[in-house]
């Protein structure tokens, strides 16, 4: 471990081997930092926090503080972080309430740009993308590979779908669902996120499936519940397909047109 010693760093704290603090961090009590793990210069940890192994934290940078939540009354809640994620300039990660999921939850392999904020209780798959100064308000949950463009809002207990693209400077207040695209304030979709697909490695199947159930869902005339089952009946029974309408199926706030 190589900790600066201007770091303060409490005896309650677990770090593991290989585990670099900067000047002037602070880490509280009964937080835990797995191998490799590397924290800049004034980057503050409150207590309660688990974050994996290989991740890169900038200077500034604020993780496990208290919910802005005014329901949050001191209970003890928790922040969780994955392995191999760059969280950069102060960016702003909040610890949860006790309601819904009970945690806030980070997963493997994203990219949190600076300023971004991620409030209590979201969730955050792999492979996600947080543009500079993009928020997420409590209760978001965001799948696997979502991009979101800087300067967007997403409202609370929204959730962004798999593979979808958010433009800069949107305002998100339905549900978005698996692979397209939104933008606007506030947004709207603009079709598959086609080049995302393609960069991933689907099909050309899996996309003119993709295509087919959005012109059924979203560029028809047939109401929701008529659409999804036309797109059962004529759209190949394939996992996407199947992952697309579920999302829509089970969505709260609604879905975003």
């Amino acid at each position: 471990m190589k900790i600066h010693p201007t770091a303060i760093v409490s005896p309650d704290a677990s770090l593991a081997d290989g585990v670099e603090i900067g000047p002037y961090s602070i880490i509280q009590e009964d937080v835990h930092i797995g191998k490799n793990t590397r924290i800049a210069s004034h980057v503050v940890i409150e207590r309660h926090v688990d974050i994996g192994e290989n991740n890169r934290i900038f200077q500034f940078a604020s993780i496990g503080a208290e919910p802005q939540d005014l329901k949050y009354a001191g209970e003890e809640t928790r922040v969780i972080i994955g392995n191999n994620n760059t969280i950069r300039e102060f960016a702003t990660i909040h610890r949860s309430t006790v309601h819904d999921i009970g945690v806030t939850i980070i997963g493997n392999d994203n990219l949190l740009m600076a300023y971004t904020h991620v409030a209590h209780n979201c969730k955050l798959g792999n492979h996600i993308v947080m543009s500079n100064a993009a928020n997420l308000a409590g209760h978001i949950h965001v799948d696997d590979y979502a991009i979101i463009g800087g300067l967007t809002g997403i409202h609370q207990f929204t959730r962004i779908g798999a593979h979808s693209f958010i433009g800069g400077a949107s305002a998100v207040t339905k549900d978005i669902p698996p692979y397209v695209m939104a933008s606007g304030n506030f947004a709207r979709l603009y079709g598959l996120n086609l080049i995302g697909l393609k960069r991933r490695g689907f099909s050309e199947n899996t996309i003119i499936a993709l295509k087919k159930a959005y012109r059924i869902i979203f560029r028809s005339s047939l109401l929701l519940s008529v659409a999804i089952k036309r797109v059962e009946e004529e759209v190949a029974d394939i996992p996407e397909i199947r992952l697309f309408l579920d999302f829509i199926r089970k969505s709260e706030r609604g879905i975003c047109r």
